[in-house]
């Protein structure tokens, strides 16, 4: 069983997940800091912490690779195994998927139980609403490694800015030079004047989001951390479909 116990500390757990962890013989928790993992010790005892995995200069791939073999090995030997993990299991989460899929693979159930997300954290505290205009959510790195087609009259969102080109998967962060080659990309599709949100869920009630407005063109000196996305506005009106909206006038016509 793998679920999300969100991006707040306490206030985003849900019932059925925190069953799941209270019930299981073993919990594994990938979660934000260790305040996380003593408030999960304190519904189960027996709570393995997967963030000691990480290291510098090692392979993010390869730890999510040794973070599969250590839940697989438990289910293997007859457990009932719980993987906590921060947010939401599957957005941004290799592990909790190709776990699931070996375990069903091999016969055994396994299911993943959804959690609120920074996704979800941003909508609400930077007042969006994906369906007024559109939202386009990308990878930072994928937007530069691949010919991705921005649309600058909808909302972008770029996830992992802060290591943005890091294609060995081994660094804890990238630098300003890295984030010129992002500003470049960009400065394709907006204006360098147009703001950009740097935006960062609270982990603790008692915290306030970081939802830092800056000029596209002052983007490569700004202060970009991990855990921090990108939130682009619309650059321009919608245009409208003439052809699209002659056809499905003909149509309400023919259909009254």
């Amino acid at each position: 069983m793998c679920v999300g116990i969100g991006i707040t500390l306490g206030s985003h757990l849900t019932p059925l997940a925190r069953n799941y962890i209270e019930k299981s013989d073993v919990v594994f928790a990938a979660v934000s800091d260790g305040i996380v993992e003593l408030w999960l010790s304190a519904m189960h005892p027996d709570v393995r912490s997967l963030q000691s995995l990480y290291g510098e200069g090692k392979s993010r791939m390869r730890t999510y690779r040794e973070m599969v073999d250590l839940m697989l090995a438990e289910v293997r030997a007859g457990k009932h195994v719980c993987a906590a993990f921060y947010g939401h299991p599957g957005v941004f989460a290799w592990a909790p998927h190709k776990a699931i899929e070996i375990a069903r693979r091999e016969g055994y159930r396994a299911h993943m139980e959804s959690g609120i997300s920074a996704e979800d954290c941003l909508y609400a505290d930077l007042g969006i609403d994906p369906g007024e205009f559109g939202c386009q959510h990308y990878e930072a790195s994928q937007l530069l490694y691949y010919q991705r087609r921005i649309d600058p009259g909808a909302y972008l969102v770029l996830w992992q800015a802060g290591v943005i080109g890091d294609k060995a998967l081994a660094r804890v962060a990238t630098d300003n030079a890295y984030r010129q080659v992002l500003v470049d990309r960009l400065a394709e599709d907006y204006p360098l004047a147009h703001k950009v949100i740097i935006y960062r869920a609270a982990t603790l009630a008692v915290h306030a989001p970081r939802i830092e407005r800056i000029a596209l063109g002052k983007l490569a000196a700004a202060r970009i951390e991990p855990p921090d996305t990108l939130v682009i506005a619309p650059a321009r009106k919608l245009v409208p479909n003439t052809k699209m909206l002659r056809r499905l006038t003909k149509l309400a016509r023919t259909h009254a």
